[in-house]
């Protein structure tokens, strides 16, 4: 598992090594965190498509960001709290792309662009597809953007509260247009550059079958 895990700075701080600290030393395993990160998706998302507006976009942030802490504290309470289970790296993926799907698609359904939502969606798990196939061919997996996962939820937390502004202010949902737009471009290119990288490393890397 510890060849999988995307480097978070954050896991050095203090407040996380705390928190994961407690939850370790209770009942909950890693593999329940990681599904909570899927319930605070889909709870963000559905609060965008009840209301497009200023609450909408402000739950739909928080569910984003608890969506992160849970991504955050699964790993250290598997890895650094001692709990980490054989069907761990099952849970540290899966989750991961059905909480991107339920907020990138869910986003495209709010501002009534459903199928820029899932084109969105479909290139943010191509990306994370081309980092785990470079792993299963023995290469370090590659985390790198331009729009990895945390790229991704930067977008669209920006976009959300540009939104809580201009919904108030002009009654549009530019920004979120412009944020989903920016997801899948930018992932399509992430597909890309991880790709690059791929056949980068296989062609410096002998006896490899290519």
């Amino acid at each position: 598992m510890e060849s999988s895990r995307r480097p978070i700075k954050t896991r050095s701080a203090n407040w996380a090594k705390q928190i994961a600290g407690v939850l370790a030393g209770t009942g909950i395993s890693p593999n329940r965190i990681s599904i909570a990160s899927v319930a605070f998706a889909f709870a963000g998302a559905a609060a965008l498509n009840i209301d497009s507006g200023v609450i909408g976009s402000i739950c739909c942030a928080v569910g984003i960001q608890m969506r992160l802490l849970c991504n955050l504290l699964d790993g250290m309470v598997a890895m650094e709290g001692g709990k980490s289970s054989p069907i761990g790296n099952l849970y540290n993926e899966f989750p991961d792309r059905i909480a991107d799907g339920l907020l990138i698609v869910g986003l495209g359904y709010a501002i009534g662009h459903i199928e820029l939502g899932w084109f969105a969606a479909l290139v943010a798990a191509l990306t994370a597809y081309v980092r785990v196939f470079g792993g299963s061919i023995a290469l370090k997996q590659n985390f790198s953007g331009p729009m990895a996962k945390q790229h991704r939820m930067a977008v669209m937390t920006m976009g959300l509260m540009a939104n809580v502004v201009e919904t108030s202010v002009f009654g549009t949902h530019q920004a979120l247009l412009i944020s989903l737009v920016v997801i899948a471009v930018g992932s399509a290119v992430t597909c890309i550059t991880r790709t690059l990288a791929i056949s980068k490393q296989l062609k410096g890397t002998p006896n490899v079958d290519q």
